[in-house]
């Protein structure tokens, strides 16, 4: 994670994890016959660290709401501390990666980014139903526009365009945008 993280993973080797980790090279081969094999549950691994991320910042919302799911699941993945920052940096090794192995998604998906689109397509329904948000917005495009914009801002931080704040102040207006005033808004 620390490589991803740091430069990427077009180059990264076996050896060279094992020497990051502090362990042999016979270790990890042992645990991973290939590369390919130790880069998946490292994205894996990736993918829990993430899901635990989200999870907190959901429950420090108070009651679970479509808004607060929403809320809590873009603002967790936008990169605004060191802990997102290297979230968001090896996830652009591994999407980095997928450029120059574009097998490598078709073998073995980046179902990540689809589930996140799918649960909050699914908040934006409830929140339809709740009356919160306008019926007429499609919830499969808004969601996966709102993850498209959280993405954009996350390499904006990356790239130095903007920092941290500033990209959360941007897309907590378009969340507040989209839902209508009421009661439990962060």
């Amino acid at each position: 994670m620390r490589i991803a993280s740091a430069r990427g993973l077009q180059s990264a080797s076996m050896r060279e994890v094992a020497a990051e980790a502090g362990v042999s090279l016979r270790l990890v081969q042992y645990y991973f016959h290939t590369k390919e094999e130790l880069l998946l549950t490292a994205l894996a691994y990736l993918g829990e660290r993430l899901a635990t991320r989200v999870e907190r910042h959901i429950r420090a919302l108070g009651p679970v709401t479509p808004r607060n799911v929403v809320y809590g699941t873009l603002t967790a993945i936008l990169p605004t501390d060191a802990e997102s920052l290297d979230l968001t940096r090896a996830y652009t090794g591994y999407y980095t990666l997928v450029f120059t192995d574009p097998d490598l998604a078709t073998r073995h998906g980046a179902a990540y980014p689809d589930k996140v689109e799918r649960l909050l397509a699914g908040q934006l329904t409830a929140a339809q139903q709740a009356d919160q948000i306008d019926t007429i917005l499609d919830p499969e495009t808004t969601a996966a526009g709102l993850l498209a914009l959280t993405n954009g801002l996350g390499s904006s931080v990356l790239g130095g365009q903007r920092d941290g704040a500033a990209a959360l102040r941007i897309l907590i207006d378009h969340i507040d945008r989209l839902f209508k005033p009421g009661p439990n808004r962060p």
